[in-house]
């Protein structure tokens, strides 16, 4: 092994030791993706879904899915660059190794190392694009009418139950106006403000 390691150039070392480097972190990304614990929990600050909007910015903005967009961002860029030089390394050491001229094996490499590069962004954005089937879509319930659960304060925070993408879930809601409004109230959800909470008007009995 040292024979071998002695009779390499510097800059194959160079290359195979910037492989060792690289690898480890690509398996750990992998690994850690699969299991949960890749540290993909980025903090891009704040509960976003209890920001408030005037006008309509709200109805159209859902303010978790602009966390989650950054958020990906983010860690695909991270993982894309990790495969582009573990893949550029290992093929810059091999090519060099086996004897093919310094910038020529550099560019084949880097072929492979964008190839890869694209390969892993593509792969998790699938995987994360099928971690997304089934979620509740709270937008859903816009205009759908359900029943206050927890009382809602004047002017503050209560719960109301309504069905979200099929199924009765409980979500935090605030009056339109500002009224209270208490526990068994049928209210009509007016505006989604990202996933976690919606605007609610009370649903006018008969006769008023």
């Amino acid at each position: 092994m040292q024979e071998w390691w002695a009779s390499l150039a510097g800059s194959t070392q160079f290359f195979y030791g910037m492989a060792a480097f690289f690898s480890v972190f690509f398996l750990w990304q992998i690994i850690g993706a699969f299991l949960g614990i890749s540290g993909d929990d980025m903090d891009v600050g704040g509960d976003a879904g209890d920001v408030g909007f005037d006008g309509d910015v709200a109805d159209d903005i859902d303010m978790d899915d602009v966390v989650e967009s950054a958020q990906a961002f983010k860690i695909l860029s991270l993982r894309s660059i990790i495969t582009f030089f573990t893949l550029f390394s290992w093929g810059s050491a091999l090519y060099t190794a086996d004897g093919m001229v310094m910038n020529k094996a550099m560019g084949i490499s880097a072929i492979w190392g964008v190839v890869g590069m694209i390969a892993i962004a593509g792969i998790f954005f699938g995987m994360a694009k099928l971690a997304e089937t089934g979620t509740k879509d709270v937008a859903s319930c816009k205009g759908k009418v359900g029943v206050v659960y927890l009382d809602i304060p004047e002017s503050g925070y209560g719960e109301v139950k309504i069905e979200v993408s099929g199924a009765v879930e409980h979500i935090k809601a605030q009056s339109l106006n500002g009224e209270a409004l208490s526990a068994g109230t049928q209210v009509r959800v007016m505006r989604v403000v990202g996933q976690t909470l919606v605007e609610v008007e009370k649903v006018a009995e008969k006769g008023e």
